[in-house]
Parts: C-alpha cells; sequence; structure tokens
C-alpha cells in the first residue's frame, strides 16, 4: 500500500509509519512544521513532509490510505477556539484530500468523548464532554458519519495508550510513562485520592495492529480501541513495582481537576472485534516490561 500518516512523527503516528514501512508498504509522513519529536522516526526511510494540514494543502502523488494521527491533543492546551479550529479544520482537509485521491481514511478519535459515563463504555451511548479536545473529536465523528455511504472511513476511539515514544508528549503522556519516571527518579508515584480511579490502558503496538486492520474494516464506522480491561491507580503503582524492581508507596494528593477529570474508563469492544477483527493481545504487565526501558 502507498500510505500517508498525519501526526507521523507524535506518538501513535511514529509508531504507525515504522510498523506500517516494517511491513512492506510505502510511507510518506506529514508533520507540522513546528514538531520536534523527529527522533521518533529514528530508521524511517520515507519521506517526511512538513505542512500545517489545518489549512488548505495539497500533496502530490497517489495514495490507497492515509491514516489521519495529527491533532492537538492536550487536553490543557491554553486556547480551547483555537484547539477546536485546529483539529476540526484539520480533519475537513483531510476527507477532501482522501476523496481526491479515492483513498481509504482511518483516523484518530478518543475515548475522552465518553466523560464519566456508564461503563464499560459503548460507542452509541450518550456522550459527555468535558474538555475542548473532546468536542473536537466529536465534531469530527459527526464529520465522518456524513461520509459512511460515500467512502471508506474509519474513526477509531483510542482509550488510554502508553508505550515506546509517549516521552515525546510531555504532559499529556500517560501516567503510566509519568509514575513509571518518578519512580525511577527514586521518587514516590503521586496519583489522586485514593487511587481507585480506573482506565482501560493498551499498550501501543495493540494500539498500531487496530489501526492498521481499520484499513480491511467490514464496514465504514467508529470503533473503540481498548482492551476492556479497567485497572486502578493503585494496581498500576503495584504492577510498575514488579516490573521496575522497586518497592514505592503511593503518595496520595487532592485532584484540582474534578470537574473535567474522568474517573473511570473502559472500552466496549464488542464492535471492534466484529468489524475490525481486533482483540488487544498486550497485557498490562507484558506491555510495561517491553518498554520500561524507554521510561526516562
Amino acid at each position: 500500500m502507498k500510505c500517508l500518516v498525519t501526526g507521523g512523527t507524535g506518538f501513535i503516528g511514529s509508531n504507525l509509519a515504522l510498523e506500517l514501512e516494517k511491513q512492506g508498504h510505502d510511507v510518506v509522513v506529514v508533520n507540522n512544521v513546528n514538531s520536534k519529536n523527529k527522533s521518533n522516526l529514528k530508521g524511517f526511510k520515507g519521506k517526511i513532509i512538513e505542512k500545517d494540514i489545518s489549512y488548505p494543502f495539497e500533496i502530490d502523488g497517489k495514495f490507497d490510505v492515509i491514516f489521519h494521527e495529527a491533532a492537538i491533543s492536550d487536553p490543557r492546551f491554553e486556547d480551547d477556539n483555537e484547539m477546536i479550529r485546529t483539529n476540526v479544520e484539520g480533519f475537513k482537509n483531510i476527507i477532501q484530500s482522501a476523496i481526491k485521491k479515492n483513498a481509504k481514511l482511518i483516523y484518530a478519535s478518543t475515548a475522552s468523548l465518553y466523560g464519566n459515563g456508564p461503563i464499560p463504555m459503548k460507542e452509541d451511548q450518550k456522550k459527555e464532554l468535558l474538555s475542548a479536545y473532546a468536542k473536537s473529536k466529536l465534531a469530527m465523528d459527526n464529520l465522518a458519519e456524513k461520509y459512511f455511504d460515500k467512502m471508506h472511513i474509519v474513526g477509531l476511539r483510542y482509550f488510554n495508550v502508553y508505550g515506546k515514544n509517549e516521552a515525546s508528549k510531555g504532559r499529556p503522556a500517560s501516567m503510566i510513562y509519568h509514575l513509571g519516571k518518578q519512580m525511577k527518579e527514586g521518587k514516590r508515584p503521586r496519583i489522586f485520592k485514593y487511587g481507585e480511579h480506573k482506565r482501560d490502558n493498551i499498550y501501543v503496538k495493540d494500539v498500531v495492529t487496530a489501526t492498521i486492520k481499520a484499513v480491511s474494516a467490514k464496514k465504514s464506522g467508529i470503533y473503540n480501541v481498548g482492551t476492556g480491561i479497567a485497572t486502578s491507580f493503585n494496581d498500576i503503582v503495584k504492577i510498575l513495582n514488579d516490573v521496575l524492581g522497586t518497592s514505592f508507596e503511593p503518595e496520595y494528593a487532592d485532584n484540582p481537576y474534578k470537574e473535567t477529570y474522568q474517573n473511570n474508563t473502559q472500552a466496549d469492544t464488542t464492535n471492534a472485534e466484529k468489524y475490525l477483527g481486533f482483540k488487544a493481545r498486550w497485557a498490562l504487565r507484558q506491555g510495561i516490561e517491553d518498554y520500561k526501558e524507554d521510561i526516562e
């Protein structure tokens, strides 16, 4: 396949681009001109194009698939209006590019738009938008739905992704990364009182597998990408202690983000299994063990 990956130097995008190339596909990466994450693509042999896709753009050549991973993803980005504009306008431009090139389109949505809704979280349940980021992604999903009968377009609601190259995300990196980093530095891991919040943590290698499988999805749609298993922060700390060979007790702190904080996330994976043929393979401990050297 000839593949275009937007946000290809970012966390998920870089893992995806490298795996696609490893599988023998021809890959072109598009990234924002201000990206500082090019080290994530170490060993990548394909072409890297610098463009701000939130404004109209042209990319020469034909592509079989466009993987759209580019976005402002920091829920605490300082300008809500600019976040929404960038993410939604960028998606509109990518849809038009996919139509023009007759390419399949796979794009990143998010589980954050479920807010504190019932679990396990199902694709069709009522949305609870706690951030501008969630609002931008729901706007993208609503736009995508208009094209389900016109093209192959698949949205993937990633749950809590962790793994190699996430250090480049900085503050929005997973709590697994931040807690592991604290513990490697000899510090007690700080979690919100009293560590009972839960996350559906999915390893980036599983996310890449699901994203590639979406190219052959049985039908256009929006699908959860998670493990279906929720793990408390207390248990995450225990697993990190076990894998890292440490013995830190958590340090509990008040949660200053109660109004916008997701207390629990857990995916209903029924549709992903049915329409993508995807089921997560990496258990949490296995994933942490696999990438523990990258936590630094």
